[in-house]
């Protein structure tokens, strides 16, 4: 008898550890405790409400689905982290989604955490599993996986996902996460896990959060300049031109495939406003090194019913700077047929010609076009942007030979200056003669702009229909679910007009 209770008490007892240490194993311990915040968990809690109430109550009208957020080590980057934080706090979310870059191991698609549990200072904090896995039926670029978040021994921690969950503990109550770390930051990922995500929020207590720095060791006014460039493309929408200066290293943001999605997820959620909540790099904190420094700000995407999703004010310019950049783009083209030299750039104080556009120049011969060539994203300040696609316009318009030096005197100009790109889903946004088209599918691509579909009489779908024929894909891939639409606007102008 005595044997007996032995053998259930032993039985019990590994029972028991093995409970334990199944346990153990599905909770992701704090690895940058002590080195990126505090290990402490009084000093932790201190400092982060120091850090809210420094950072003072951001009053908003609407509803918040996402938030962009920094993660560097506190001391650098917490004080903007709490902008974005302290938002929530008085919040009924009930469940966070954080989206996170891998900086250390790179692997094909994204991982949702696979364990049941995240471990701060500040105590553990539940995955939603059922959540996970019904997330990771959406797709197969969707794993539910430990990778990204516990890395082998070898290899440095994860801490971009980690830091944000102290803010949450914070200023929430009673929540769960979904630790989402993306292997690859793909535009076609970032649609895919942005509409899955979409798909599965079904109310206001769910919110998705993007980590992300921006620049990352230039000098202070040049990355002021950078990011600020990608906080105006936020701020507009144009997920897209988003995407094409991230992948072509214009802007910066370690985290772009998370702030991408997120944006892609909050559009079909319902918001229609990034607001800008707070901007700094680390050149800014007490004894910050500005000579290279890394860029962080706190963002919000709100459903804000007051706010269209297609802006009313369009770009314009004055007669002055029509007249500026006609002169600038006749006389690029000029330098560049004579002399086969790309002209220097004279500086322009007007601040919407510093201001970075995308735009096209178009040289015509008797009502005849001659050569046509922009930049649709925002490359360069707008200036910039006609000297240079002005020649290419010129010279490199592979429908055409290079305009030679005796037809410059029959050359009219005219330059369409863009508008940020906005997707829609409802046709009925297109307004023809206002509206210019990009389609996308796939790598595909084809761009028509607004005075096209004047030009030749055309109607919505006729247009869409010519748009796709332009990217090499079928006519009517316009209706394909995996078939993006984007909008945009150009301000036109040209000589004698």
């Amino acid at each position: 008898m005595v044997l007996n209770r032995l053998i259930v008490l032993i039985i019990t007892i590994f029972i028991a550890l093995g409970c334990s240490e199944a346990k153990e194993q599905g909770m992701r311990k704090s690895s940058v405790a002590g080195s990126f915040y505090p290990g402490d968990s009084l000093i932790l809690s201190q400092t982060i409400n120091q850090l809210f109430e420094q950072a003072g109550m951001n009053k908003h009208s609407g509803t918040v689905c996402g938030l962009i957020a920094p993660h560097a080590g506190y001391t650098y980057s917490g004080q903007v982290a709490a902008y974005s934080y302290h938002i929530l706090e008085k919040s009924k979310i009930k469940r966070v989604i954080i989206l996170s870059p891998s900086h250390h191991v790179y692997f094909r698609g994204v991982s949702v955490y696979a364990g049941n549990a995240y471990q701060t200072p500040l105590g553990v904090v539940r995955v939603d599993e059922t959540f996970s896995e019904k997330l990771c039926r959406k797709s197969p670029v969707l794993q539910r996986s430990t990778k990204g978040h516990i890395n082998s021994p070898n290899e440095q921690p994860e801490h971009a996902l980690e830091v944000q969950i102290p803010f949450l503990q914070c200023a929430l109550e009673n929540f769960t996460i979904v630790p989402i770390v993306m292997g690859e930051q793909s535009y076609e990922t970032c649609r895919t896990v942005g509409h899955a995500l979409a798909e599965m929020i079904h109310d206001d207590e769910t919110i998705i959060v993007a980590s992300s720095d921006l620049s990352h060791y230039h000098q202070y006014d040049e990355a002021v300049k950078m990011d600020h460039g990608l906080i105006q493309a936020i701020q507009e929408w144009d997920y897209f031109n988003l995407s094409r200066n991230l992948r072509a290293r214009i802007w910066e943001a370690c985290g772009g495939g998370p702030i991408i999605t997120t944006m892609i997820a909050c559009e079909y959620l319902g918001a229609t406003e990034a607001r800008l909540l707070k901007y700094a790099n680390s050149g800014d904190i007490p004894g910050g090194d500005k000579s290279g420094v890394v860029g962080y700000t706190a963002m919000a995407l709100i459903k804000n019913p007051e706010r269209n999703w297609i802006p009313e004010n369009d770009f314009s310019l004055n007669e002055k700077d029509q007249k500026e950049l006609l002169d600038l783009a006749k006389e690029s083209v000029e330098q560049a047929v004579r002399s086969k030299q790309q002209p220097p750039s004279e500086m322009v104080t007007s601040k919407k010609l510093l201001t970075e556009r995308g735009a096209f120049v178009t040289l015509e011969i008797k009502g005849q076009l001659r050569g046509c060539i922009g930049y649709t994203a925002p490359i360069l300040p707008l200036y910039k942007t006609v000297e240079r696609v002005a020649v290419s316009a010129a010279l490199d318009d592979p429908r055409f030979p290079a305009v030679r030096e005796e037809e410059l005197k029959n050359l009219s100009y005219s330059i369409s200056v863009l508008s940020p790109f906005l997707h829609i889903r409802n046709i009925n946004d297109i307004v023809i003669g206002k509206h210019g088209l990009l389609i996308k599918r796939g790598q595909a691509e084809g761009l028509l702009l607004p005075q096209v579909a004047t030009e030749q009489g055309w109607e919505r779908v006729t247009f869409l229909e010519h748009t796709c024929l332009k990217a090499g894909l079928p006519k009517d891939t316009w209706k394909d679910p995996a078939c993006d639409i984007f909008l945009f606007s150009a301000f036109v102008f040209g000589e004698g007009e």
